[in-house]
């Protein structure tokens, strides 16, 4: 696959899945519009160990990203952010929430700890605790509705459910606005708010579908149903296994299994763990951040800390754990790949009495989904087979959307564009055939819908126009139709800005700086024939006479092309010097005038077989023929002093030969007139910029 690499200019946005397309596991999107680059989540699939967890980054240029965002702390969307940090070129900026920062140093250093692949001396190692460390310091952090712009690209994130600190990111790029919902849940549970709904419409929406069309039981009988497998498990004296990460979802069952204790004393001297070695550190962080839960833990921390269990104790490692009588257990990691969690069910899997609850979404490939389907034996990590007798129940805490909130959520936005994501092919494909199918019959709205596989590019067309504002001096004066403006032409980014050149260090990082030219000719010619030569070049040649005695001062002061260009005389030294603003007009006034000072030196004429300077002496006739031409025999043309005057059809017209200035009442006429001196202006002096014609 080639990533198509896209200019400014380009009106292709580009949208390719390096992860999780067709699938469930490290999620990583690759988006491209009007040069800009921008990285969507950078995790590893957790069915998958050492490179082949990788996202396809490989098929970017990691040195040319301008932006990666990070929308929360599972490892499936920040598993491989330090090795993208440190171990490849790129060179962008990263972001994500305050608590998804705090918590991603955590779980990603329970990772390496827990990860078969963790040890120093694997050669499979993607990176260690050191580049863990290395690359907190190049994440910056971003609060919730704050608008942030990094190299002409702004974006803000939204509230998303899910998990603590998870967020939605909205990005613009040149007024074109994608959302990314990353996992995303709009149901409020225990602990944690809905996904926020975004007041502005988005124009393409990346969103999860995971769940696919499949519907959410209700909180309660979900809520019923996970204490009530949970009472039956330890009532029969079995041990219960509940796999769930160190931070997440094992929060929200932690706080329904101590509410529960609470209210069935006859179960309260069978044990309830937590454990991770991060159990503690959990704690701390979720009570920091209570300010990114719901209202009904806000209103709570007031009066009792929810997140200090009653019936909840923390359990390091398997080490302090006494393995007998019934308990229940919340051990990581969530998919039963290594680690703590790992080592119990193998303990555990082969005796009827203990039951494992999973109560999360499982990615292919991993022990958990395998369980699902009841096999007779598993094979433990050290390749020996075990029976499996333990009861097995799936009851799903995952906050995800299912298909009502996800269609309400598309509904509500009405996006013309939908890129789907995050979800195995089946329910990815069955959740595009209900969305299209929803809106078929609608007339006033239309949605295309797309489920690229990893790799495979989305390309969408979005054309815009381009609009400049006038700032500063310009803008006080009001314009009028047909007027053209002519200033500095400013872009920052896609935002372009006509402005005074004056104004440019205002309205800009810019500062303004004047280059001043000199150069010396020599010249030892007489002024007549030096004022002659000029005046062939240029409609405007004055000359000032200088009466200082001072030797080192100019004789004269010639000023041509609108006081463009200086000419000083340096008589008696047989110099003339050359100066002016430079700029690439003056710059082209330059060398015209240089042109004529050597000519004016190389062809010397004597003084009185020169024509008198300032008179025009072929105008009249030039401006009588062509206007003779032009109006027919019918005109009558008179030329008196230096006014010429036309009749024609009734209708008078007077020239000044000196001022160009056209007295006439008839509108048509005077335009007419008005071109025609215009014309022969620019034909008699080929630089004219002082001469107007009025």
């Amino acid at each position: 696959m080639d990533v198509d690499v896209t200019d400014e200019s380009s009106d292709a946005l580009i949208i390719t899945p390096l992860g999780s397309g067709q699938e469930v596991g490290r999620s990583c999107h690759y988006l491209t519009f009007k040069g800009k680059k921008i990285l969507l989540d950078c995790g590893i699939h957790p069915g998958m160990s050492g490179v082949d967890a990788l996202p396809f980054v490989d098929f970017v240029d990691c040195e040319e990203l301008d932006l990666l965002l990070v929308t929360h702390f599972h490892l499936d969307h920040c598993g491989a952010l330090p090795w993208l940090l440190e171990k490849t070129a790129f060179r962008g900026r990263c972001f994500m929430t305050h608590a998804t920062k705090a918590i991603y140093r955590m779980s990603i250093g329970d990772y390496l700890k827990v990860s078969k692949y963790g040890g120093s001396g694997d050669s499979r190692l993607l990176y260690n605790e050191e580049d863990l460390e290395k690359s907190m310091e190049k994440i910056e952090v971003i609060d919730f509705h704050e608008q942030k712009e990094v190299n002409g690209i702004k974006f803000w994130c939204h509230v998303a459910g899910h998990v603590l600190g998870a967020c939605m990111f909205m990005i613009e790029i040149a007024g074109v606005k994608v959302l990314y919902t990353g996992d995303f849940s709009r149901l409020e549970d225990r602990h944690l708010c809905a996904a926020e709904l975004p007041t502005v419409s988005p124009d393409v929406l990346i969103c999860e579908s995971t769940y696919g069309t499949q519907i959410h039981e209700s909180r309660d009988e979900r809520e019923k149903r996970f204490t009530g497998t949970v009472h039956e498990i330890v009532s029969r004296g079995g041990r219960c296994l509940i796999p769930a990460f160190a931070l997440g979802r094992a929060q929200e069952l932690l706080l329904i299994l101590d509410e529960y204790w609470e209210a069935h004393p006859e179960l309260q001297d069978i044990p309830v763990y937590y454990a991770s070695s991060l159990a503690k550190k959990c704690m701390a962080v979720y009570q920091t951040f209570v300010s990114g839960m719901n209202s009904r833990i806000q209103k709570q921390i007031a009066l009792n800390n929810p997140f200090v269990f009653k019936h909840v104790s923390n359990l390091k490692s398997i080490d302090h754990f006494e393995d007998a009588g019934p308990c229940v257990v919340l051990a990581s990691p969530g998919m039963l790949q290594n680690g703590l969690s790992r080592e119990l069910f193998e303990n555990w899997c082969t005796d009827s009495k203990n039951g494992c609850i999973i109560a999360g979404y499982c990615v292919e490939g991993t022990l958990a989904k395998h369980i699902l389907s009841e096999p007779e034996e598993i094979v433990a990590l050290n390749g020996q087979k075990l029976t499996m007798r333990l009861q097995i129940a799936y009851i799903s805490f995952s906050a995800h959307t299912d298909y009502t909130q996800t269609s309400d959520f598309i509904r509500a936005l009405r996006p013309p564009h939908l890129v789907l994501v995050h979800g195995e092919m089946n329910e990815m494909n069955r959740l595009k055939a209900a969305v299209i199918r929803q809106y078929e019959d609608e007339l006033d709205f239309h949605i295309e819908v797309y489920n690229p596989r990893n790799t495979e590019s989305v390309e969408l067309h979005f054309r815009g126009e381009k609009t400049a504002k006038v700032v500063g001096k310009m803008a006080m004066t009001p314009p009028v139709d047909g007027q053209i403006l002519s200033g500095v032409l400013v872009r920052r980014n896609f935002n372009y800005h006509l402005m005074h050149a004056s104004d440019i260090s205002a309205y800009t990082d810019l500062s303004n700086s004047v280059l001043t030219q000199r150069e010396s000719v020599f010249y030892n010619g007489t002024i007549p024939l030096l004022l002659h030569n000029l005046q062939q070049i240029s409609g405007d040649v004055s000359c000032e006479e200088n009466d200082s005695k001072v030797v080192s001062d100019p004789s004269h002061i010639i000023k041509l092309f609108d006081a463009r260009i200086n000419v000083a005389v340096y008589h008696s030294h047989h110099v003339v010097i050359i100066e002016w603003t430079s700029n690439p007009v003056s710059d082209m006034f330059a060398d015209a005038t240089l042109a004529a000072i050597l000519h004016a030196q190389t062809n010397p004429v004597p003084d009185k077989n020169l024509s008198k300077w300032g008179v025009k002496t072929n105008e009249a006739e030039c401006l009588m023929k062509t206007l003779a031409e032009l109006c027919g025999d019918q005109a009558v043309i008179q030329v008196s002093g230096n006014t010429v005057e036309l009749k024609i059809d009734g209708k008078e017209a007077r020239i000044d030969l000196d001022t160009m200035h056209i007295a006439c009442t008839d509108q048509l006429l005077h335009h007419l007139i008005s071109s025609v001196c215009h014309k022969m202006m620019n034909c008699l002096l080929p630089v004219c910029t002082a001469t107007t014609v009025k």
